[in-house]
C-alpha cells in the first residue's frame, strides 16, 4: 500500500507496526524515525497541501483529531474521495486500539495483535509496580507557557503519571487540555514540574520562563530542584513512544521500584 501520514503520532504508529517502507509522504513535523526523513513533505500538519498529497496517489491517508484543527484536512480528504483513517486517541488504550485499526486496514492484523499484546503487557507491569508506591508525588505538566496549557483528566499524561507512580495535579479537570494560570498551579502545590512544550525541541525550552513567574521564590528548595525539561516527543504525542516516556518518568520518581524494569524489545528496536 501507498501510505501517507499527516501528523507525527501517526507516523510513529506506522513505525511500530513496521510499515514505514510503505510511506510515500509526510507532514512537515514528523521527525521520527530517521528512516523516513527523506520522504516528500506535504506541509504543516494543520495546513497540508492536499494537491501534493493527492498527486502521490495514496491508498490510505492517516489523519488524527488529537491535533486540534485537523478537521480542515479531513474535510478536504472527504471532498476529494481520498481513502483515509481518522484517529482520535486520548488514552493509552486508545493507542493500542489504533494500532489494531491500522494493522487491519493495512493487512497485518496478526502482527498488530502481537505488538498490542506486548504493549499492554508493559503497561500492566508498570501498573503493578505503581500499586507498590507508598508516596505518590503530585506532578505538574506544562504543555505551553503563555497562556499556560496543561493536560487534564481525559489525557494520556494523567495515565502516564499514574503508571509511573505519580499523580497529575490537574486530574480533577475533566478535559484533555486545560488553559489555566500560574496562580492555579501554585495553589495545587506540585512536587515536580515537568516542562514539555508542544512542538518545541527539548533544547529550546527555557526554564527561566518559570523562574521569572510571580511566586516562584515561594517554592521550596526541593520543588526548585525538581523542575525538569522533558522530551516533547515522548510526552505530547499519542503514540507508543509514550511508554518510553513513562519508563523515563518512573525512573525519575521511583528508581527503587522501576530501576530494574527493562523497555520491551519492540520499543528499543525502534529507537
Amino acid at each position: 500500500m501507498r501510505l501517507i501520514s499527516i501528523c507525527p503520532s501517526n507516523t510513529e504508529l506506522l513505525a511500530y507496526l513496521g510499515l514505514t517502507e510503505q510511506l510515500v509522504g509526510l507532514d512537515d513535523f514528523s521527525d521520527w524515525p530517521a528512516s523516513v526523513q527523506h520522504l516528500p513533505r506535504l506541509g504543516p500538519d494543520l495546513s497540508i497541501d492536499i494537491d501534493a498529497l493527492e498527486a502521490l496517489e495514496p491508498d490510505l491517508v492517516l489523519a488524527s483529531l488529537s491535533v486540534p484543527g485537523m478537521e480542515k484536512n479531513v474535510n478536504e480528504l472527504v471532498a476529494r474521495g481520498i481513502p483515509h483513517l481518522v484517529l482520535n486517541p486520548q488514552s493509552l488504550n486508545d493507542i493500542s486500539e489504533d494500532l489494531l485499526t491500522i494493522g487491519h486496514a493495512c493487512g497485518i492484523s496478526e502482527k498488530a495483535k502481537m505488538i498490542v499484546m506486548e504493549y499492554k503487557k508493559f503497561v500492566d507491569e508498570m501498573k503493578t509496580r505503581a500499586k507498590t508506591v507508598s508516596n505518590c508525588p503530585e506532578l505538574y505538566w506544562e504543555w505551553w507557557p503563555k497562556p499556560i496549557f496543561t493536560p487534564g483528566q481525559v489525557n494520556w499524561l494523567t495515565e502516564v503519571s499514574e503508571i509511573s507512580g505519580g499523580r497529575n495535579v490537574f486530574r480533577d479537570v475533566e478535559l484533555a487540555s486545560v488553559q489555566t494560570d500560574w496562580d492555579d498551579v501554585m495553589r495545587r502545590n506540585p512536587d515536580y514540574i515537568f516542562l514539555a512544550w508542544v512542538g518545541v525541541q527539548q533544547s529550546k525550552v527555557n526554564k527561566k520562563v518559570v523562574e521569572k513567574r510571580p511566586g516562584y521564590e515561594n517554592l521550596s528548595d526541593n520543588q526548585k530542584k525538581r523542575i525538569y525539561i522533558m522530551e516533547e516527543e515522548l510526552y505530547c504525542r499519542p503514540s507508543p513512544r509514550l511508554l518510553e516516556g513513562a519508563f523515563k518518568l518512573a525512573n525519575i520518581l521511583h528508581p527503587d521500584i522501576y530501576g530494574d524494569l527493562d523497555l520491551p524489545s519492540w520499543i528499543t528496536d525502534n529507537k
